[in-house]
C-alpha cells in the first residue's frame, strides 16, 4: 500500500511538508495546495516558494492544479516539468462555493460536456502525466457513473475518488457502494480519500479492498502526524516538529503573531490526539498573546497523554 497526503489549504504549504517528512516519515507522496494558473503566466512570489524545484525535496511531490481553462492547465503543467515534477494532479474535488460557483473544483462535475472538452484538451498536448481527484458526483452519487465514463476515455495515470458529493462537503458518511463502482470499472488505477483516521480504519480498508493500491488522507495525517510513521506519533517528536515549524514560520512571516495563528490551524486538529485536552484547547484557542501561547503548549505536552488514535471532534 502507498500512502499520500492530501492537500489542505492553509495548513500543508512547503514548509510544513518538508518539515513533516522529517519527523515522520512514511508518506510516498505529497500533493500540494492547489495552484490556479491564469492567462498571466507568471508565478505569484508565493506560488513560486511553494513549487521549489523537485530536487531540492527530500520527498515526492505532485502539484496540483485547479482550473477551467485547458490553456492556463496546459502552461502550468511545462512549469511543473521544467522544475522537474513528473506528474500533475487536477481538481476535481474542491467544495469551496467560491470555487465551484466559477465552474473549478467540484464545479466541473455540473456539465460533463465542458468537462469532456476540457479533458480531451490537456491530454492532447499536456508534456507531464495527469492524476485526478474527484468527487462522485455535484448533487447526487447517481451522477458518478456518467462521469467515470468521461474519465475512462483518457489516459489519466491515477483517479483518486474522495466517495461525496459536493454537497456533502467533508461531512456525514462516504458513499462505499459508489467507491465499489470506481474500483470496478475505472480503467485508471484507483486511489482512495474520506474519512479514514486511524490505523485500525486504514487496516480495514485494506482488508476489504486488497485491489487498492494507495490511500490519501487529510485530515486524519494532520491530527496524527506519524499516522504512517513506524512507531505512529510520539509526544516528543510531536513537539520537535511543533517547535520547527513555529520557528519556521515566525521567519517566514516576519513574526511570532502570524506565526501564532498559523500554528492555530494545527491545534484544532492536534488537540484530537490529546486525551482531556478540553481546558487547555479552550485556553488555546483564545489567546492572542504569543507568550501565552507557547506557555499554554508546553503545557499540553508536558501534562495531557498521547490517544493512540484521533478522537475526530472537526465536523
Amino acid at each position: 500500500m502507498e500512502y499520500y497526503f492530501a492537500p489542505l489549504e492553509g495548513l500543508t504549504d512547503s514548509i510544513y511538508r518538508r518539515l513533516h517528512h522529517r519527523f515522520f516519515p512514511g508518506v510516498d507522496r505529497y500533493y500540494t495546495p492547489f495552484f490556479s494558473p491564469t492567462v498571466h503566466r507568471a508565478l505569484t512570489p508565493r506560488e513560486a516558494r511553494e513549487l521549489p524545484p523537485a530536487e531540492s525535496v527530500s520527498f515526492a511531490a505532485v502539484p496540483q492544479l485547479l482550473t477551467k481553462v485547458p490553456e492556463d492547465f496546459i502552461w502550468m503543467t511545462s512549469v511543473c516539468r521544467d522544475l522537474g515534477y513528473e506528474e500533475v494532479n487536477l481538481n476535481l474535488g474542491c467544495p469551496s462555493g467560491t470555487v465551484t460557483a466559477k465552474g473549478k473544483g467540484a464545479g466541473m462535475l455540473r456539465d460533463l460536456g465542458e468537462l469532456d472538452a476540457f479533458l480531451d484538451k490537456i491530454f492532447a498536448e499536456s508534456c507531464l502525466p495527469i492524476s485526478v481527484k474527484t468527487r462522485i458526483g455535484f448533487h447526487a452519487p447517481e451522477e458518478f457513473a456518467a462521469i467515470l465514463e468521461v474519465f475512462n476515455r483518457y489516459p489519466i495515470c491515477q483517479l483518486t475518488v474522495h466517495p461525496r458529493v459536493r454537497a456533502a462537503f467533508y461531512n456525514g458518511p462516504v458513499d462505499m457502494d459508489t467507491f465499489d463502482l470506481a474500483v470496478k470499472e475505472s480503467k485508471a488505477p484507483v486511489c482512495y480519500n474520506g474519512s479514514l483516521c486511524t490505523k485500525d480504519e486504514l487496516a480495514k480498508f485494506s482488508k476489504n479492498y486488497p485491489q487498492v493500491e494507495s490511500i490519501m488522507v487529510g485530515r486524519g495525517l494532520i491530527a496524527d502526524p506519524g499516522l504512517f510513521t513506524p512507531g505512529g506519533t510520539t509526544a516528543s517528536a510531536l513537539e520537535n516538529f511543533h517547535d520547527a515549524l513555529l520557528d519556521e514560520y515566525i521567519t517566514a512571516f516576519g513574526g511570532s503573531r502570524n506565526a501564532m495563528f498559523r500554528m492555530k490551524e494545527n491545534w484544532r486538529h492536534w488537540l484530537c490526539k490529546f486525551a482531556d485536552s478540553e481546558k487547555l484547547g479552550k485556553r488555546l484557542r483564545k489567546t492572542t498573546d504569543v507568550a501565552e501561547y507557547k506557555a499554554i503548549t508546553r503545557e499540553i505536552f508536558r501534562d495531557l497523554p498521547l490517544r493512540e488514535s484521533i478522537v475526530p471532534d472537526w465536523d
